[in-house]
C-alpha cells in the first residue's frame, strides 16, 4: 500500500480524521478494492497510535467499505461485479419506495431542501469534481428519502447509495463523455416536479428509469474498458 506525497502523512486529532481520509481514498479509488490496510502503516501515515486507527476501520467496516479477513487483517472491500444485478435490484426497490413516499408525504420545507440539494449537485457537476459530484448526488437522493418520513427505508437506501459511490466514481468520465450534460441533472428535475405535484406514480416511474440509467451506463463502461473479463446477466 502506497500513498502519494500529498496524502502520505495526514495529521488529525483522533479516529474521525483517519476515517474521513480513508473513506475519501476508498470512494475515489485512491485505495483500490482489495488493498491491504495495515494498522502499523496507517499509524505511521497519520502519526498517531493504533487505537484510533482501529476505531476508524471499525466505522468503515460498518459501511461495508472495508472487510476484516479471518487472519484479522483488513482490506478495502472488493467491488463484486458478479453481484451487480442484485445490487441494482435492491437499489431500484429502495429508490422507488422512498421517491413514492416523498411524493405522497412531502412538505413545503421538504421541497425547499430537495431543491437546495439539487442546486448543490448542479454546482458540483459544473466543477467537474467527481468526488463532490457523487457526494452531492447522494445528498440529493437522501433529501428525497427524508421527505418520505420512513427512517428505516432511508437508512437502507443510504447504505445502498454509499455502496454504489465507488461504482459511480469509476465511470464518471464515461458518463461525461457519452451523455448529454443535461441528463446528469435533468432526471433530478423531473423527479422534483413529480414530487412537487404529489404524482406518486410518475415519481415511481422516474425513480425506476433513473436506476436503469445508472445500470446501463455502468454496464456500458465495463464493456468498453473490461470487455475480456466482464460478463454479467442483467434483467429488463
Amino acid at each position: 500500500m502506497t500513498w502519494d506525497s500529498e496524502t502520505k502523512r495526514v495529521k488529525g486529532s483522533g479516529w474521525r480524521s483517519v476515517y474521513d481520509a480513508l473513506r475519501m481514498d476508498i470512494l475515489t479509488l485512491a485505495l483500490r478494492p482489495g488493498d491491504l490496510l495495515d494498522e502499523t502503516a496507517l499509524a505511521d501515515r497519520f502519526e498517531m497510535s493504533r487505537s484510533p486507527i482501529r476505531e476508524a476501520l471499525i466505522r468503515l467496516a460498518g459501511e461495508e467499505l472495508v472487510v476484516t479477513l479471518p487472519n484479522r487483517s483488513t482490506i478495502v472491500a472488493p467491488i463484486e461485479i458478479a453481484t451487480f444485478p442484485k445490487y441494482v435490484e435492491a437499489l431500484d426497490i429502495a429508490q422507488r419506495m422512498v421517491t413514492r413516499l416523498a411524493a405522497a408525504l412531502r412538505t413545503e420545507d421538504d421541497l425547499v431542501n430537495i431543491k437546495a440539494a439539487q442546486m448543490s449537485f448542479e454546482k458540483a457537476v459544473k466543477s467537474g469534481d467527481h468526488l463532490l459530484m457523487s457526494e452531492m448526488n447522494r445528498d440529493f437522493h437522501m433529501s428525497i428519502a427524508a421527505a418520505g418520513k420512513n427512517p428505516y427505508l432511508a437508512s437502507f437506501y443510504d447504505r445502498l447509495l454509499n455502496q454504489g459511490r465507488r461504482m459511480l466514481h469509476m465511470h464518471f468520465d464515461f458518463i461525461e463523455r457519452t451523455t448529454d450534460a443535461y441528463l446528469l441533472t435533468g432526471d433530478h428535475h423531473a423527479m422534483i416536479e413529480a414530487i412537487q405535484a404529489r404524482d406518486v406514480e410518475r415519481a415511481d416511474e422516474l425513480a425506476h428509469a433513473h436506476t436503469r440509467q445508472f445500470r446501463d451506463n455502468f454496464i456500458n463502461f465495463m464493456k468498453e474498458n473490461y470487455a475480456d473479463t466482464f460478463m454479467i446477466k442483467t434483467g429488463g
